[in-house]
């Protein structure tokens, strides 16, 4: 019961992060760095004490009294992240939400999942897996199978993009708008590589979770693990990125002088200000079930490699449902609806990998 429940929590976080760019898309006059800023402060700065202060009382005092290295490290591992997150941002401008989300988050799926089982094949611990569990048990070899899978369904979402670009090449600029393959290549392999230290980060701050988890489990003896025992540790990882994200987009306002696309006459305001919000609610509520799903799962490749897999899938729907492939050759279509049957189908077998632990 408790995988399925854990599968089911990693797919309404997928949902949440496959679906945050979309309000974005409907922002009027806005240049990238005004919309993506004013997001990030409910995705970095407001939600997430706001959801810790619902659900860990307390919840400042985890902090305050967690070991130096702990903070210093989930931090340092959130400014990472927050390159790969910014970086992300511009990936899905140039490639568009299906292709820029599918390479993103299938190179930040592989190395989420198996650069920790390195670290615990050298440093064992308690309830962690090594990489030699994903060779050596029914279940790691599951998990590494549907990885496999994974990273199938994201080459032909890769393969459909260039394919796209090639049916592109002869129309008017205006249907072009800002897809280009090339610069967004290269900015999704950084997002892709940077974006998978969310999840080293998360070990980093497990101190803080565990004393939670430790904390609720005392007041509610006999009911399992706290589902939000991760609400705390965001809050630090997220200072990291939003301190990485603010530094970039300060820089780009004065640059470009885009600061005062808050006060254009021709931009809707309160709508503007509306889509933002919910942008980045919406954006910060992948980790929310993340963590709830990770409660379920534990810590380990099978919720990242699953949160990864439904993030891609729920991206490459919506970028059907958007349009983003209209007029396209038959064959292009072919591939991205080949990649993401495949995706659904690693969900599946990695679903399935934890029935056999």
């Amino acid at each position: 019961m408790n995988a399925i429940a854990g599968v089911l929590f990693h797919f309404i976080g997928g949902f949440a992060s496959g679906s945050f760019y979309v309000p974005y898309k409907k922002v009027k006059d806005w240049s990238w760095e005004a919309m993506w800023i004013l997001g990030g402060l409910f995705s970095w700065i407001i939600v997430p004490p706001l959801a810790a202060w619902l659900t860990i009382p307390n919840f400042s005092d985890i902090i305050a009294q967690a070991d130096k290295s702990v903070l210093g490290f989930t931090f340092l591992f959130g400014v990472l992240w927050g390159i790969g997150g910014l970086t992300y941002g511009l990936g899905v401008r140039y490639l568009g939400v299906s292709l820029g989300s599918s390479i993103i988050l299938g190179l930040s799926m592989v190395l989420g999942a198996l650069m920790p089982a390195i670290y615990y094949f050298f440093n064992p611990a308690d309830g962690k897996h090594g990489i030699d569990f994903f060779f050596s048990t029914a279940s790691g070899l599951c998990v590494l199978g549907g990885m496999l899978l994974c990273v199938v369904g994201i080459y032909l979402c890769g393969k459909a993009g260039v394919l796209k670009e090639k049916s592109l090449s002869s129309a008017n600029v205006q249907d072009k708008k800002d897809y280009n393959f090339g610069i967004g290549i290269i900015v999704a392999l950084i997002s892709g590589a940077l974006s998978a230290c969310f999840n080293f980060a998360i070990e980093a701050g497990k101190p803080m979770a565990d004393v939670a988890n430790e904390l609720w489990k005392a007041a509610n003896p006999d009911q399992g693990e706290f589902l939000y025992q991760n609400n705390v540790t965001y809050i630090v990882i997220l200072w990291g990125g939003f301190l990485t994200n603010f530094v970039w987009c300060a820089y780009l306002l004065f640059k470009n002088k885009t600061l005062t696309d808050y006060s254009k006459a021709s931009a809707p305001l309160t709508k503007n200000l509306l889509l933002c919000a919910l942008a980045g609610t919406t954006w910060y509520l992948q980790f929310f079930f993340y963590g709830m799903g990770e409660s379920r799962l534990g810590n380990g490749a099978s919720s990242w490699i699953l949160h990864m897999a439904f993030i891609i899938l729920i991206s490459n729907a919506w970028g059907v449902l958007l349009k983003e492939w209209k007029g396209v050759s038959k064959s292009t279509h072919t591939a991205i609806i080949s990649g993401i049957v495949i995706i659904i189908l690693s969900i599946c077998v990695v679903g399935f990998a934890k029935t056999l632990e």
